[in-house]
């Protein structure tokens, strides 16, 4: 069962501290629950995608600066997001101005290696 994802929405990366709600721009948009639907090109990072907190990617260059500072001792450091790509599992049937619509079963790649998941697509009622 696939829901629609929608403003609030709560997205985790495997490498991030803490769960981050997704933010839809309100633009001319389908709204469910009276929050804006998401579609596969909302990923702009600190955007539509913000920080998890911390990231703890040895693909990351910063981690990889301070962990190499700290002779080897994992040390994470701030997260900022950057989607390798669109959204992956759209919606195959349902278009929002033109663009497949977010499901509560997309993912999204982080050029540091972690797949963005929604842990919970803002709303429960708005099945696709």
């Amino acid at each position: 069962m696939s829901f629609a994802v929608c403003t609030g929405a709560l997205l985790q990366c495997p490498f991030g501290m803490t769960p981050a709600p997704l933010n839809i721009l309100p633009v001319p948009r389908v709204f469910t629950m009276g929050f804006p639907a998401g579609t596969l090109t909302d990923m702009a990072p600190l955007v539509n995608i913000p920080s998890f907190g911390t990231c703890q990617s040895i693909l990351n260059p910063t981690v990889a600066a301070a962990t190499a500072a700290a002779l080897g001792v994992l040390t994470p450091m701030p997260c900022v997001p950057v989607p390798a790509g669109s959204w992956l599992n759209p919606s195959p049937t349902v278009l929002i101005g033109g663009k497949p619509a977010l499901t509560s079963q997309s993912t999204l790649m982080c050029a540091w290696g972690g797949q963005i998941s929604i842990r919970f697509p803002g709303q429960i009622t708005v099945q696709l």
